[in-house]
C-alpha cells in the first residue's frame, strides 16, 4: 500500500529546495562579482602597460643633432651653431598633439668659426654667458598643420633675461632607436636685447635637428 506524504513533509522539500537556490544565486553572483573584479584590474594592467609603451621621456642629446643660424652681416651670410642640448621631450607616437618640450642649449658653446667673433658674441652685450649660460624653450601647446606629418609647436624662448612666445612647425621621424625632431623658426635678436644697430642684421634664421632617446 502507498504511502501517503503529508504536507508538512511536501514543504520542508520545498523549502529545503528553495534554500539550495537561494545558496546557488548567492554563490553565482559572488563568482560573477569575482570575474568582473578580476576582467577590470586586467584590463587596467595592460592599459597601464600600453601607456609605458607608447607615452615615454626622451633625452636631447649632441650627437646626432645641431642647433643652426644663419644672420646676414655686410649682407653675407654667416653661419653659427650652439651645442649643449639638454632637458626632456614627452612624445607619444598614438597621440602627437600632447608632445611637449623643455628643452635647454649651452649658449657659452656658439661656434662661428671665428674664435675672436665668438668671443665678441659671448660678451654682455650680445648673449651675455656669464650671467645667462642657456638659452631655454618650453612649449606650451602642440597642433596640427595644413601639411600631413607637419605640426606646429606654440612655447616660450628664454633669452638672457627676456622670454618671448614663438612658433614653428615641425617634424618627427622615427630612427632606429629614437626620434629625430626638425624645425626652423625667424626671429629678431633686438627683441632678446642680443647685440644693438650696426652692420649685423636684426632677423636670423635658426634650424633644429634635435635628436632624442630614452
Amino acid at each position: 500500500m502507498k504511502k501517503q506524504t503529508s504536507t508538512f513533509t511536501i514543504f520542508n522539500r520545498y523549502r529545503l529546495r528553495a534554500g539550495y537556490c537561494i545558496r546557488f544565486n548567492r554563490i553565482r553572483t559572488v563568482i560573477c562579482q569575482e570575474r568582473n573584479i578580476m576582467k577590470q584590474l586586467v584590463i587596467g594592467f595592460f592599459g597601464l602597460l600600453l601607456t609605458s609603451v607608447q607615452a615615454q621621456t626622451y633625452k636631447p642629446v649632441d650627437e646626432g643633432s645641431s642647433v643652426k643660424f644663419t644672420i646676414k652681416n655686410f649682407g653675407f651670410n654667416v653661419s653659427g651653431t650652439f651645442h649643449g642640448l639638454n632637458g626632456t621631450i614627452q612624445y607619444d607616437p598614438a597621440k602627437p598633439l600632447n608632445t611637449s618640450f623643455d628643452v635647454t642649449v649651452d649658449a657659452n658653446t656658439i661656434n662661428t668659426g671665428i674664435d675672436m667673433r665668438d668671443e665678441h658674441l659671448r660678451s654682455d652685450s650680445y648673449f651675455d654667458v656669464k650671467n645667462y649660460p642657456q638659452i631655454h624653450f618650453v612649449s606650451t601647446r602642440v597642433t596640427t598643420s595644413n601639411k600631413a606629418g607637419t605640426f606646429f609647436v606654440f612655447g616660450n624662448l628664454t633669452i638672457k633675461q627676456t622670454t618671448k612666445e614663438i612658433s614653428f612647425p615641425f617634424t618627427i621621424k622615427p630612427q632606429a632607436d629614437a626620434y629625430l625632431f626638425n624645425g626652423e623658426f625667424k626671429m629678431n635678436r633686438r627683441d632678446f636685447a642680443i647685440g644693438g644697430s650696426g652692420t649685423i642684421s636684426n632677423d636670423l634664421v635658426v634650424k633644429l635637428e634635435v635628436l632624442t632617446k630614452n
